[in-house]
């Protein structure tokens, strides 16, 4: 590895820590794109840098999200009984979702990750309004949710907290409470996309020294040594200063970031 491989590896690390602590994301949003062009300037195999960057993106939301939720769980912020209810679906979503993607085109999973991204931006700028009177759904709407949060989760490289925490406070969960929640959910989302995409590109030709089907370890470990760290930092920081200036300046990166990548 390289001396600026390594730096860009700590540089997106530390800000994919801040942000899975600070608006529950998970990391994906930062480790994708990054790893996408990072991954192209490299010089590997363009029909797997999408691939690559999505199940690298996963393993290092392990770490991150494991990192979060200890924070969040030492401030009280994670709840364990809605937690039980989704992770059995978020699971089995994350599988399907790995699956789907092992069969994607690489430009296709750009393209979708691209159309993630402007959904995201979206919605941090014009957050969508929570009803007054809001409650749990209940375990089959809940269930089927899940599904759906691990399916998209996993085909995007993400910890799923961009889809968990609006479920969440829409369904009267207290918003720091859905964030912790959200975290906590990313972790088992991350390790089973990761090992769906370790497990659907075993043996593809073209792969670059160091990785075990989809997934760079170089990469992983390089974000990890600074995501780690940054997440409960970003934890800290989300439990003592307001958060809506900051999710509309990432939200404005977003739209730059999703632009760049449907420009090809």
């Amino acid at each position: 590895m390289t001396g600026p491989e390594l730096a860009a590896y700590l540089a997106t690390g530390t800000l994919s820590g801040l942000m899975a602590g600070l608006l529950g994301l998970g990391g994906g949003i930062v480790v994708v794109p990054a790893l996408m062009w990072l991954f192209a300037k490299l010089g590997f195999a363009p029909a797997w840098v999408a691939h690559l960057a999505v199940g690298t993106s996963l393993a290092t939301i392990v770490g991150t999200g494991s990192a979060s939720v200890y924070a969040h769980q030492g401030r009280g912020a994670v709840r364990w009984d809605l937690f039980r209810q989704l992770v059995p679906w978020i699971v089995l979503g994350a599988w399907i979702g790995s699956a789907v993607a092992a069969v994607l085109a690489g430009d296709w999973l750009r393209r979708l990750f691209a159309i993630f991204l402007l959904y995201v931006g979206t919605r941090m700028l014009w957050p969508a309004a929570i009803p007054e009177s809001v409650r749990w759904p209940g375990t089959v709407v809940a269930g089927l949710v899940g599904l759906g949060i691990g399916t998209l989760s996993a085909l995007v490289g993400i910890g799923g907290g961009t889809l968990t925490v609006p479920f969440l406070a829409r369904s009267g969960v207290d918003m720091r409470a859905a964030v912790g929640t959200a975290s906590a959910c990313g972790v088992p989302i991350a390790l089973a996309g990761a090992l769906g995409f370790i497990a659907t590109g075993w043996g593809q030709e073209g792969l670059p020294a160091g990785s075990t089907g989809f997934v760079y370890w170089p990469a992983v470990a390089g974000i990890l040594v600074a995501s780690v760290p940054s997440a409960p930092l970003g934890a800290r920081l989300a439990h003592t200063i307001p958060l809506s200036v900051l999710g509309r300046i990432f939200a404005v990166l977003v739209f730059l970031v999703a632009g760049k990548l449907l420009s090809g």
